[in-house]
């Protein structure tokens, strides 16, 4: 689980409540709470993104948020180890021998990868169907990044427009002044809503699905250039030294420091 997401919205609200509270007591929040403000910004963003895009896409995009906040994307390094293995094992008994790992292998886009190299599919023919699939997973979380950008540009209109329908109920009462600062504070109301929903929610979930797509697409290139070199018979060293161009120098060192250790153990 991705525990910054949440835990970034709760520090968020909460230091805004906190701020409240510090300015103008308990009895200060309860002017902060306005019922059809909340109504006219995410109810009016929910609207303007149905119009906009496919009901399929909006309602898929709850799915893909808690993927992005639930489901954790495997190390580079992990998957590197796991190819090493298995690139191992086809050049000690040949490719029919993964067969017995895929039921073992969680992941789907590996899983498939190995099956697909174990009924004897070709390198080309192996690259063209990965890369489909990696290609169908970027515009899914395209999608699902447009949809979050979509609502971050809208809920701050749809605030303002909240604002102007105050400011008209309040014009309209003009000849009570005391009506005028009350009516005056639950019109900004809903700016403020707009503002907090679309740079606390929106747009940071936005930016953090396009960091976790680079991340899930990296992972299933690795595996892809791993399973096409396994099926050429490259050497497990030579298959090691292609996948390392897709880590960090820093998870470089760190994959130099774990194989050292495990000479270590292998030696005492």
């Amino acid at each position: 689980m991705d525990i910054a997401t949440p835990a970034g919205i709760l520090i968020g609200a909460l230091l805004l409540i906190v701020s409240i509270i510090l300015g103008g007591g308990m009895a200060g929040i309860g002017g902060f709470i306005n019922i059809p403000s909340i109504m006219i910004v995410i109810g009016g963003t929910v609207a303007a993104t149905l119009v906009r895009y496919p009901l399929q896409v909006v309602t898929g995009l709850v799915s893909l948020i808690m993927k992005t906040i639930f489901v954790k994307v495997s190390s580079p390094q992990s998957e590197m180890q796991n190819l090493i293995e298995y690139a191992k094992l086809a050049r000690r008994e040949g490719l029919l021998a993964l067969e017995s790992k895929v039921a073992d292998i969680k992941d789907a886009f590996l899983s498939k990868s190995i099956q697909l190299l174990v009924d004897g599919t070709d390198a080309d023919g192996l690259r063209t169907i990965l890369e489909k699939e990696i290609e169908n997973l970027r515009g899914r979380h395209s999608k699902g990044k447009g949809v979050l950008e979509s609502m971050g540009v809208v809920a701050p209109a749809f605030g303002m427009m909240g604002t102007l329908i105050g400011l008209v109920l309040m014009l309209r009462e003009l000849d009570d002044p005391s009506k005028i600062g009350v009516g005056m504070a639950t019109a900004l109301l809903t700016t403020l809503y707009g503002v907090i929903v679309a740079n606390l929610i929106f747009l940071p979930m936005s930016g953090k699905l396009d960091v976790r797509s680079k991340e899930e697409t990296l992972v299933k290139e690795l595996i892809m250039e791993g399973v096409v070199s396994i099926q050429s018979g490259d050497n497990p060293s030579i298959v090691e030294e292609k996948l390392k161009g897709f880590l960090s120098p820093a998870e470089r060192k760190e994959k130099k420091i774990e194989d050292l250790k495990d000479k270590i153990r292998n030696a005492k």
